[in-house]
């Protein structure tokens, strides 16, 4: 990484930066062309940010509305990690900038908008050149504010000006824009559609890197930077810390360390996500076997699952709520778990909520709404999400799985360290469900045929 540079000196004087030179300074201050920096704003993510900020200016009258996109945020010494603008700010907005804020002034019949954001350094400034978060010379040139304020049909003014006025009633607001952003207008479904097939895409990317990650022993975390490159390649990354388990780790939940092997027989868990260039997120799992075919334990544990999945998805429809299709799939699940012994209670019993014991083998949900965040709208309350009914529109993953830790000696030594896990993203419409994933196979023979259609 480059770093300020420091000339030579001697003498007991301290070292002139080049910076602060003037012959530095009146030398780095001209000759520079103008060009033409336009926003990277889609027409359409702009029409649609313009709808968000109508409904949520309908949502909260005489209430003012401010959204900041936020600051990267440090990951060590003088480095930053990636900026990421914060999901509700790019919903009203489509704006990626860091640093914006968007301020929505009541009004008799609507709200005033107006973004704030930092303006680009001229050759004249000291960040121009000095600058290392935002200066043309190490980041790049940016967009100024009329390029934005054209691309965004909104008046938009210096940081600077913004007088630090809050939002009326924050937590509301959090609350409202989850509700607001639970129903995915048409563009938004578009996002998503593009976000899941490049998913579904990345899967087979990774599919196609299991033989190497074996044979070279480079293992999960070959696989992990496969996604990853895909991701950034055909997105703007991963949406979320890519899991990547095989064997003994397949069963932990949010296994994103990936760094064991990738070995012959073993069952490899991948939950994956491409977040798009407008944010939204897809979240995909699949589970497959190391080798091309299940052993028997996982064939077993996989056609649970899977039974548990189908059971899921078929609940989401209009008119369902969100936890029907819940306890849809723990039901099928409870009681494959009694059938194979591991219940110490009847699967009456261990459905009741103060039973649960079947939860030993999955202590997490097995579903979210989706969107701008892996597990998008989560400020809404009970009511308005796992007690609510769905609507067309909505995008939501079921994702049931077994997870049986290397470790748990209630488990038969068959089943221990075999994690399976099934989630697609479905889009609810007004007839059922669209599975915007179903190009991957969820059934245990697909998936072994599917996997063998990759190269040795």
């Amino acid at each position: 990484m480059t770093g300020a540079t420091v000339p030579p000196h001697t003498g007991t004087r301290p070292p002139r930066l080049a910076e602060d030179s003037p012959g530095f300074l009146a030398r780095i201050g001209q000759g520079w062309a103008d060009r033409e920096v336009r926003a990277p704003v889609d027409v359409a993510a702009a029409r649609a940010a313009a709808e968000h900020r109508a409904r949520l200016s309908a949502a909260l009258p005489q209430r003012t509305v401010v959204l900041a996109a936020g600051h990267a945020p440090r990951r060590n010494g003088d480095a930053d990690y990636a900026f990421r603008a914060d999901s509700d700010f790019v919903w009203a907005t489509s704006c990626q900038v860091e640093g914006g804020v968007l301020v929505m002034t009541p009004r008799p019949g609507g709200h005033d908008p107006v973004l704030y954001l930092p303006p680009p350094a001229g050759p004249a400034e000291r960040d121009f050149h000095a600058g290392a978060a935002r200066g043309e010379l190490w980041v790049g040139p940016s967009a100024g504010l009329a390029a934005w304020s054209t691309a965004l049909d909104l008046p938009v003014r210096p940081v600077a000006d913004y007088d630090g006025r809050e939002a009326d009633d924050p937590e509301r607001l959090r609350t409202v824009l989850s509700d607001l952003r639970m129903v995915k207008d048409e563009w938004e479904v578009g996002q998503l559609r593009e976000a899941v097939d490049q998913t579904v895409a990345g899967f087979a990317t990774v599919a196609d890197e299991v033989p190497r990650a074996v044979s070279r022993g480079w293992g999960e975390r070959w696989l992990q930077g496969t996604f990853d490159r895909h991701a950034r390649t055909f997105g703007n990354g991963p949406g979320y810390s890519t899991i990547v388990g095989s064997g003994e780790h397949a069963p932990i939940l949010h296994w994103v360390r990936c760094d064991g092997p990738v070995l012959p027989g073993e069952a490899l868990l991948l939950d994956m996500g491409v977040e798009a260039r407008s944010l939204y997120t897809a979240d995909v799992t699949r589970t497959i076997p190391v080798g091309g075919a299940f052993t028997p334990a996982q064939r077993s544990v996989h056609d649970l699952v899977e039974a548990a999945h189908r059971a899921g998805m078929d609940r989401v429809r209009p008119g369902n709520t969100f936890s029907d299709f819940h306890f849809a799939a723990m039901e099928v699940l409870a009681r494959g778990l009694h059938d194979w012994g591991l219940l110490p209670v009847s699967v009456d019993e261990a459905l009741a909520p103060e039973g649960q014991q079947h939860r030993r083998y999955l202590v997490c949900g097995i579903g979210h709404h989706l969107g701008l965040d892996v597990h998008d709208c989560g400020s809404s309350g009970y009511e308005r999400y796992q007690g609510a009914p769905l609507r067309p529109g909505m995008v939501l993953t079921v994702e049931p799985g077994l997870y049986f830790h290397a470790h748990d000696e209630t488990a038969p030594p068959e089943l221990r360290g075999i994690g399976v896990r099934l989630e697609d993203d479905l889009l609810v419409t007004a007839s059922g469900n669209e599975v915007l994933s179903g190009a991957l196979p969820i059934d245990a023979a697909g998936i072994e045929e599917w996997a063998a259609r990759r190269p040795a």
